[in-house]
């Protein structure tokens, strides 16, 4: 590894060539969706992104020469440490060509660091929080993803495997056709379950009328998903900053809040239009023409749907209040004229989320892997 040298990412021109280096890596792939500059520049951002009260990260760059060849972040989450009582660092934003001796000094330099902080074990890829991309993807290398999931080489698993990383957990995907009209035992089953418990989908026209109930859904994600793998719930500064980020670009009738008579809510479902195709197109970049893309994406016709969050509050897990918002979502997408809906990353023992597309027509779209490895 004499020719191969690891530089410590201070500067901010160095942050954006860390930030841009994927995009020389996958250069002419059909496949990866590029996420946006200014959001990655923002996440990995100290001042601006608040898991750092809690977090500690460091980023790396991999030349040959002055030639970047890899990429390398490296975390330590101390609310997870706290939640979980595991001493495990994450690694992240993980890219390198495909030469053994580059991953390899990557992933020495971020276990060092991890070390020196008193970590056991390297978890990954991972981010700060769940809402960040996490899984190296391990199948489906020839499918266009979400801009919520990463995309990678297929010779990335092989070369954590080389260096002695095993596999932690597997998250799958699924495609699912949006059928002519959802299930009548399912909008029956959908109903008794409202009348039951007392519940309601929440309509609303306008997206500023979620507002009221967006902390009640962070706090129902937070006990739906704390059992989870990894899963460490957001704090209310972190809440803030995700309502501020998304919740002015959601489609009303793209997302379900199922509330009580409380008007609390207990469960939902949030998808968005596509915005693959026009994120690959940008390249990155919202200026000159990126933002006109992703506006019509957004705004125009697109017939692929990304379902981003879903979950129920323990309290009414397994009372099947999952089928008022999955029955009102797919009517939605019914009504646009959507032909295909993507799920998020489920875990694939989560056999109970799994059975709910066994009512549709579907396939496994993606399987991503995060891996462990001893310090």
């Amino acid at each position: 590894m004499d020719n191969i040298t690891i530089k410590e990412v201070k500067s901010s021109k160095e942050l954006m060539k860390f930030i841009t280096f994927p995009d020389k890596l996958y250069r002419n792939n059909p496949y990866r969706v590029t996420p946006l500059h200014s959001y990655e520049k923002t996440i990995l951002n100290r001042e601006k992104n608040p898991a750092f009260h809690h977090c500690e990260a460091n980023y790396w760059l991999a030349l040959r020469g002055e030639e970047i060849v890899g990429r390398i972040a490296a975390f330590v989450n101390y609310k997870y440490i706290e939640t979980w009582n595991d001493n495990s660092g994450r690694f992240g934003w993980i890219d390198f060509i495909d030469d053994i001796q580059v991953s390899e000094a990557l992933f020495e330099t971020a276990g060092e660091w991890l070390k020196s902080k008193g970590m056991v074990n390297m978890q990954g890829p991972l981010g700060f929080t769940d809402m960040d991309m996490e899984g190296m993807l391990i199948d489906g290398f020839d499918e266009i993803g979400t801009q919520a999931v990463l995309y990678n080489h297929p010779y990335y698993p092989e070369h954590l495997e080389i260096l002695g990383f095993e596999k932690d957990v597997d998250w799958v995907q699924k495609e699912i056709t949006v059928p002519d009209k959802v299930p009548d035992k399912l909008k029956r089953f959908s109903r008794l379950i409202m009348e039951k418990y007392e519940l309601a989908p929440l309509k609303v026209k306008k997206a500023r009328e979620l507002l009221p109930y967006a902390k009640s859904m962070f706090y129902t994600l937070n006990e739906a998903f704390k059992n989870l793998y990894g899963f460490v719930p957001l704090t209310d500064r972190q809440i803030d900053y995700y309502i501020k980020q998304y919740f002015t670009i959601i489609k009303p009738d793209l997302v379900c809040f199922v509330i009580d008579k409380h008007s609390d809510v207990v469960g939902f479902g949030i998808s968005m239009p596509s915005l693959s195709g026009a994120l690959i197109k940008a390249k990155g970049k919202l200026f000159p023409t990126g933002f006109l893309r992703v506006l019509k994406a957004l705004n125009g016709k697109n017939d692929v749907v990304d379902m981003y969050l879903n979950g129920v509050r323990p309290d009414y897990q397994g009372k099947g209040v999952h089928s008022i918002y999955y029955t009102e979502l797919m009517q939605a997408y019914i009504d646009r004229g959507i032909k295909i809906a993507v799920s998020n990353p489920q875990m694939e023992e989560n056999t109970s989320a799994l059975q709910l597309w066994k009512h549709y027509e579907h396939r496994t779209h993606l399987r991503r892997r995060c891996y462990n490895k001893s310090l």
